[in-house]
């Protein structure tokens, strides 16, 4: 048996391997653009899926297709959206600028596949998978698909999992005082507590600013076809098939007002996208705060201390690294570096069309699938397991010339910064050098002086 079997499109005939379902145009596709490695994100592939089901439960509601025709689409659409013919989307991001080759990919498998299942060729990839479509509506619509259940489905509760275990932690420290730092240097004290609540509350602000990203996302471009226009779909296609994708994700997805705004503005995913760089912001500041936390053991802060998950050095024995903090730093680099892409991706969106669709889909679905995984490993091989070193605290606490802030009300602003640069300059306490300089009796100090007091 030929390891080929010969395709055709109207370009004319393609050798296409023998126990794979694309057809020609994917063929032509693979030949000609050998760039890179970075292949087409399955949540694309998983989404055309989602989307060309939906596009035939609205071709056979309003008489375009016929029933062995729609119900075989429909079960190999089932089978892509499962992610059970993922060996058959073997296309790079590098390819057309309006993802045609992605888009064909999808019609050709489907096509094939359904005709296995009806045991005969009924199916064609361009009359009927594509039917009432165009790559130019059905690659934005799958992006918005891709996008909006990658957030809720995977982002999301990774993100409210990790604000559960700050949550907790921030109950269990807030007895916990310590002293505060701003510009690297000793500042008022804080308790841990508090100090773990500005973590949990920036992520809880990046959540709902993802939430609001959403409605944007739900709005899809089918329908459009070519340039907005809808030539060749019939009427109520769009709002069947927006309705059909609803329905398959149990997401509000409706069909875009405006298609000549969704076929060549990108708008969506860059605002969402902003909402996935401010959450990396605030990953990045909360994974540097723990690792600057947990320095040592004996030459840093030591205020905290995560778990020692594995060996730190190769050369170095008994070295234990934040080695979790690190990862969820190089994320965050990622993300912001893929935010630049996606932004000016964005910005190309000549006449009717943005033809930078893939990279824009790559960089977006990289860096939501990347966040996700991270805050669930951050979670569970750092944060969980992160423990207060109460006598570390006190110590640090009580070292730091700050607290010389409580005296404000009592001897001024002056003469607290003079006690506390001649106790800096003579190493002395704060309490002696206050008292050397007059300003207060040892038993007025003791009276006014309560650090713990000073995080109320």
């Amino acid at each position: 048996m030929s390891d080929y079997r010969i395709e055709h499109d109207s370009m004319g005939q393609v050798p296409v391997p023998a126990d794979r379902y694309w057809g020609a145009q994917t063929q032509r596709s693979r030949r000609n653009f050998k760039i890179g490695g970075e292949t087409m994100p399955s949540e694309i592939v998983h989404a055309f899926g989602i989307l060309k089901r939906a596009a035939a439960i609205a071709n056979q509601k309003l008489g375009r297709l016929d029933d062995v025709r729609y119900q075989a689409i429909c079960a190999a659409a089932d089978e892509v959206a499962a992610g059970k013919l993922d060996d058959h989307f073997p296309l790079v991001v590098w390819q057309t600028g309006s993802g045609t080759q992605t888009n064909m990919n999808a019609n050709e498998v489907i096509a094939h596949r359904g005709n296995d299942i009806i045991g005969r060729p009924l199916l064609h990839p361009n009359d009927h998978v594509n039917m009432s479509q165009s790559s130019n509506d059905t690659f934005p619509s799958a992006m918005h698909i891709a996008a909006a259940l990658t957030l809720t489905n995977r982002l999301l509760p990774a993100l409210e999992e990790l604000c559960a275990t700050l949550r907790r932690l921030e109950e269990e420290n807030a007895d916990v005082v310590k002293s505060g730092r701003t510009h690297l240097q000793d500042a008022v004290p804080i308790t841990l507590g508090q100090e773990i609540s500005g973590w949990r509350s920036s992520l809880e602000e990046d959540r709902e600013m993802l939430k609001k990203a959403l409605p944007g996302l739900y709005a899809l471009a089918l329908g459009g076809t070519a340039v907005g226009t809808g030539l060749n779909a019939p009427k109520g296609f769009a709002q069947e098939a927006a309705k059909a994708v609803a329905e398959l994700t149990g997401l509000p997805f409706l069909t875009a007002p405006n298609k000549f705004h969704s076929l060549t503005s990108r708008s969506e995913l860059v605002f969402s996208h902003g909402a996935l760089k401010a959450l990396a912001g605030d990953l990045m500041k909360i994974a540097n705060d723990v690792r600057w936390l947990a320095s040592g053991p004996r030459c840093g802060l030591g205020e905290i201390s995560i778990p020692a998950n594995e060996p730190g050095s190769s050369i170095m024995p008994g070295k234990v690294n934040p080695t979790q903090c690190e990862a969820v730093t190089m994320a965050a680099v990622q993300v912001m570096g893929n935010d630049a892409a996606i932004g000016f991706a964005a910005s190309q969106g000549n006449f009717e069309l943005n033809v930078f669709l893939p990279v824009i889909a790559y960089n977006f679905l990289q860096s939501a699938g990347l966040l996700a995984d991270c805050m669930a490993s951050f979670d569970k091989n750092c944060l969980t397991g992160l423990t207060a070193n109460r006598e570390k605290c006190l110590e640090n606490l009580h070292r730091s010339l700050m607290l010389v802030t409580a005296l404000n009300p009592y001897i001024g602003y002056e003469r607290a910064a003079q006690t506390a640069q001649l106790a800096h300059r003579e190493g002395l306490s704060l309490r002696d050098a206050c008292v050397r300089l007059g300003f207060l009796t040892p038993e007025e100090f003791d009276r006014v002086f309560h650090p713990e007091e000073m995080v109320k």
